[in-house]
């Protein structure tokens, strides 16, 4: 089987390879690959920032149909339509593993990052990471689930209450996804942007997103305060990871109001307005990727159709085309890219 694999650290190194098709072992299942979504964490690592355990076959946000069961397997079968959490491997003693707060255990291993992936045909995945797809949730909407997970991890660690108003800084994939969830929840949810984002906003309409705002446009201070009677929002989700987005997300905020940073900064130490956190009270809380109590939610979240998590993919591609779809994804064309496996035979 054809595979897309990163082969060595820095900028590059992404080769499609012959691979032999993976056998699973005791408690693990074999999926055939349906669709695989690229992550902003793909193309990170494509372009050298961010460092996985070469060599290793990217892609760690996928669906597709179990075709074997190893042995001791018990809650699959073949047939079975699937997703899989991202955690292949956890050390299972540290307070983390415990808890089942997997994505915090220093000892994890992903798919996609430490063990090989989905952009391929065929992966391996551990049994107590899989999920059954609902019958409402397709193979490209269930390609998602990992992305609406950690959007479901992030204003999970909020408190949303009814009529507050969520603000969303960033309209990328996991900003348009974390105002969904907000929304299920029952805030009313301002996404803004900038003017290279308008198919993004555009997008964010279509999905009935209460306010869409152009920050290069309009004055967003200006319009949350019209909309709070001067207080600010209740909420703020960055995700953008630019740090003049954080600075804003800390100025829209009301007293005693919310922040959560969801977006990754391209460097880690930058400057943070200490004084607006004291003088303000405001909760601030970091998001790290997802966890095990987030899946079936998010499933559930597509399967009633309170997130529309297809509406997002704009592009399709085959994994040889990688170059294609990473240019969709830079120049601002795409808002999801999926990749499919070549055909065998």
């Amino acid at each position: 089987m054809k595979a897309l694999v990163k082969t060595a650290h820095g900028f590059g190194n992404l080769e499609i390879q012959q691979k032999p098709e993976p056998v699973p072992a005791e408690k693990q299942v074999k999926i055939k690959v349906k669709y695989a979504g690229i992550c902003g964490s793909d193309i990170h690592t494509y372009e050298g920032h961010y460092k996985v355990g070469v060599p290793v076959t990217l892609g760690h946000e996928f669906s597709g149909e179990i075709v074997e069961v190893g042995p001791g397997v018990e809650s699959f079968k073949v047939g079975d339509r699937v997703t899989s959490e991202t955690t292949f491997y956890v050390c299972g003693e540290c307070d983390y593993c415990k808890s089942n707060d997997y994505n915090l255990c220093n000892h994890r291993k992903g798919l996609g990052t430490q063990q090989d992936g989905g952009f391929t045909n065929y992966l391996i995945a551990r049994e107590e990471s899989v999920h059954l797809l609902p019958e409402q949730v397709d193979y490209r909407s269930a390609a998602m689930t990992e992305p609406l997970a950690c959007t479901h991890h992030a204003v999970a660690k909020t408190k949303v209450n009814e009529g507050d108003l969520a603000v969303v800084i960033g309209p990328g994939p996991i900003g348009l996804l974390t105002a969904q969830v907000a929304k299920s929840r029952g805030a009313k949810v301002l996404i803004t942007g900038l003017t290279n984002d308008q198919v993004r906003l555009n997008k964010a309409k279509d999905l009935g997103i209460d306010y869409v705002i152009n920050s290069q446009k309009e004055d967003l201070k200006q319009v949350v305060d019209e909309l709070t009677d001067g207080y600010g929002a209740d909420i703020v989700y960055e995700c953008s990871g630019a740090v003049p987005a954080a600075r804003q997300g800390l100025d829209l905020l009301r007293k005693k109001g919310q922040y959560s940073q969801v977006g990754l900064f391209a460097t880690p130490e930058i400057s943070f307005d200490l004084e607006k956190i004291i003088q303000k009270e405001i909760r601030i809380v970091g998001s790290r990727s997802q966890k095990p109590a987030d899946w079936e939610p998010s499933l559930a979240l597509m399967n009633e159709g309170k997130v529309n998590a297809k509406a997002l993919v704009t592009h399709e591609f085959d994994i040889t085309e990688w170059e294609k779809a990473y240019q969709a994804i830079k120049s601002g064309e795409a808002i999801k890219v999926l990749l499919t496996p070549l055909i065998e035979g």
